[in-house]
């Protein structure tokens, strides 16, 4: 049990860095992506 209390602020606070970033870069992917589909709808018309 005490390996496991030496592992959750070690391990955990790097998971949860890398699910928040994960998160906020989601959006702004999405935005990216309708952004490309957009310019090749431009381009082909």
């Amino acid at each position: 049990m005490d390996q496991w209390m030496t592992w959750i602020p070690e391990i955990g606070f790097p998971v949860v860095l890398s699910f928040y970033l994960l998160h906020r870069m989601e959006g702004k992917l999405d935005m990216l992506i309708s952004s490309i589909h957009s310019l090749a709808g431009n381009i082909k018309g």
